[in-house]
C-alpha cells in the first residue's frame, strides 16, 4: 500500500493518523510543494486534480482524504471507527462531510493569510470575516461535543474525531486569540492518548 502526499498536508496526516490507529503499514511517498510535483504525468494519471493524498492499494487508486479514510476503515473491518448500522454510520459521515465543506470553507481565508502569508489573502476586512466564520464553525463543534460529553459522533472514537481533530489542531495553532471552547479543549486532550495523535496531529504543524 502506497500513500502519495507531503507529510505536512493536513489531509495526508488524516490518513497517516488512521494508519497508526489501524496498525496498517503504508509506504509514504512525499509529493507536493517542495517535493515531487503533482503535475507530473504519472501523478495526474492517478489523480487528475493534482492534489494529495492519493492511496494506491494494488489495483485500487483513491483520492479525497475522507474517502480514503472510509475505505481503510472498511477494509480493516473497523466498525468501531465507521459503524455498519445506517444511522450510526450517517452520524459519523455527517461530521466528516461537515469538516470537508463547512469547516474547511470557514478557515481557508484566515489560514492562507496568517500561516501561508499569501499575497492574495491580505484584505483586513476579509481576514476579519474569515476569522469570525472560523470561530463560528468551531463553536458549532463545541456545542456538539458538549452534548456528547465524549467524541464528535457520540460516546465512541470514530473517523469523525480524526478528521476534526486535525482541524481543531489547525484552529488552535493559527488563531492565537480565539474564544474559549471548553468542550473542544477537553476533547482535544482526550485524543492525546490515541495512536498516531502526537506524530500526525499535534506535531507542531497547523
Amino acid at each position: 500500500m502506497r500513500l502519495l502526499g507531503k507529510s505536512t498536508s493536513i489531509n495526508v496526516r488524516k490518513v497517516l493518523w488512521l494508519c497508526a490507529e489501524l496498525g496498517q503499514p503504508v509506504e509514504h511517498e512525499e509529493w507536493g510543494l517542495g517535493h515531487r510535483s503533482t503535475s507530473e504525468p504519472g501523478f495526474l494519471a492517478l489523480n487528475p486534480n493534482a492534489l494529495v493524498p492519493v492511496l494506491v492499494d494494488g489495483d485500487t487508486v483513491l483520492w479525497e482524504s475522507n474517502t480514503i479514510c472510509r475505505y481503510l476503515a472498511g477494509r480493516a473491518g473497523r466498525t468501531d471507527l465507521l459503524p455498519a448500522a445506517p444511522a450510526a454510520r450517517a452520524r459519523v459521515e455527517q461530521w466528516m462531510d461537515w469538516q470537508a465543506t463547512e469547516l474547511n470553507n470557514a478557515w481557508r481565508y484566515a489560514f492562507m493569510a496568517i500561516v501561508r502569508r499569501h499575497p492574495e489573502y491580505q484584505d483586513r476586512a476579509a481576514l476579519g470575516a474569515g476569522i469570525d466564520a472560523w470561530n463560528r464553525a468551531m463553536t458549532i463543534l463545541d456545542g456538539q461535543l458538549e452534548r456528547t460529553g465524549a467524541h464528535v459522533a457520540g460516546a465512541d472514537f470514530t473517523l469523525a474525531d480524526i478528521v476534526l481533530g486535525l482541524s481543531a489542531n489547525r484552529w488552535r495553532m493559527t488563531l492565537l486569540v480565539r474564544p474559549a471552547l471548553p468542550a473542544v479543549d477537553a476533547w482535544f486532550e482526550r485524543l492525546s492518548g490515541r495512536p498516531g495523535f502526537a506524530q500526525h496531529c499535534r506535531n507542531g504543524t497547523p
